[in-house]
This record gives C-alpha cells, structure tokens and sequence, in this order.
C-alpha cells in the first residue's frame, strides 16, 4: 500500500524526500526524524499534511491533555509524537514492515520521562480491529491516509469501529483528485464532518468528524 519508491531523477522537485532525516520545531521541542523512500516510500518521509496537523494541534483548538489518540498510517511518527509532546497518551499505528523504523522515531524524539506515554502499535485498516475496542480512544488523527482508493472501504471500516459517540476524528489531507472527494462523501454519509483549518499556502484541508448520533464539540 505504502511501500512504493519514486525515481529521484524523474521528479527533482521531489528531492527532499529523499534526504535521510527532517527536523521540525513544535511542541517546544527540537524533532528530528529518519526518513527513508527507497525502503519503506510514502510511510517513510514527512508529507506536508502531517506538519500542518501538528501546527493545528499547537494552536491549542484540540484538548490533548490527558487525552487517549491513535494516529492511523502513522509513517514517520511526526503527528503522534507531536500528540504526545502536548499532553496525549497516544497509539501510533501503521502496518508491519513500518514499526522499527517508527519506534526509532519515537524513541528518539519522545523524552525518557514521557516514553510511557506513547505505544507503538500494528494496524492495517480493516484487519484485526477487535485488538482496538470501540470507545477507547477520545481522538483519532491521520495525516494523508487519503490517498489510495483501493483502500478507503477499509479505512472508512476502521474509522467506524474505532469512534464510539464520543470520539472526534481529525483528517489532514490535500484533495488532489476526484476519489478524494468520493471518499469524503463517503464518510458524510456516516459522519458528521466539518472543515475545520485550511492552510492555503499548502493547499492543506483538515476536517473535524463525529459519527452522525453526537453533537460533541472538540
């Protein structure tokens, strides 16, 4: 799903993607992150939607404190970490081949005394999501999870399971082509969603869901 290289050479525009690291600054906190396209693709490189998420999530308008998150295709890890760094106890999740690459992440940039905070976790969308009961956790973040057509039904299924009446759902995501907006249709149909921040320099939407049956505010 995620573990496809580019050609450097093709797409220079492209390049820093290719670099082996990237540092931020949020959340008070110098990050600095691995990357690595030619082994992992998509799942290892930062994607503008993340660091606009995380520049959402420092602007305060989300209660992290204390908070129980999951972020869904996790990748590098930045969205969690920067959770995390807030205030949040939070799950970071991806598929398999993308864990080691992710702790390594979160090892290095989530401080000793907070590393209790943060799990590191296996899930593929629609697979085994009895491992993650309904209403466990307040918040649910993805960072361009939208993306691949083929896997919205199992992603719009796992948003389903995870959200109890009570749970808000953030989605970070460019709309670059038609089955972007299809997939936001579909998930209107099951849930109550709202545009919540647009960085317009990045063409950066993030939306605010909460299944049909609540009016929870965040």
């Amino acid at each position: 799903m995620a573990l496809v290289p580019y050609d450097e050479n093709l797409l220079p525009a492209l390049s820093k993607l290719h670099q082996t690291s990237a540092e931020f600054n949020l959340a008070n906190h110098r990050i600095r992150l691995s990357q690595d396209w030619n082994r992992l693709g998509v799942a290892a490189v930062v994607w503008d939607a993340a660091v606009v998420l995380c520049m959402f999530l420092e602007m305060g308008t989300v209660d992290l404190k204390g908070k129980r998150v999951i972020e869904l295709g996790a990748g590098t890890g930045l969205v969690g970490i920067v959770a995390a760094l807030l205030g949040a106890n939070v799950t970071i999740t991806d598929r398999e081949p993308a864990l080691e690459f992710l702790t390594a992440n979160v090892r290095e940039n989530i401080p000793p005394g907070q590393q209790g905070a943060v799990q590191v976790s296996e899930l593929t969308w629609g697979e085994n999501l009895h491992l993650y009961p309904t209403g466990s956790f307040d918040l649910i973040l993805g960072a361009d999870i939208v993306y691949l057509e083929e896997t919205f039904p199992a992603l719009l299924q796992t948003l389903e399971h995870l959200s109890s009446e009570n749970t808000v759902v953030v989605l970070s995501c460019r709309i670059r082509y038609e089955r972007d907006e299809r997939f936001l249709m579909e998930l209107r149909r099951r849930f109550s969603v709202q545009e919540v921040y647009y960085d317009s320099q990045r063409d950066i939407h993030i939306y605010r869901a909460v299944k049909n049956t609540t009016n929870t505010e965040l």
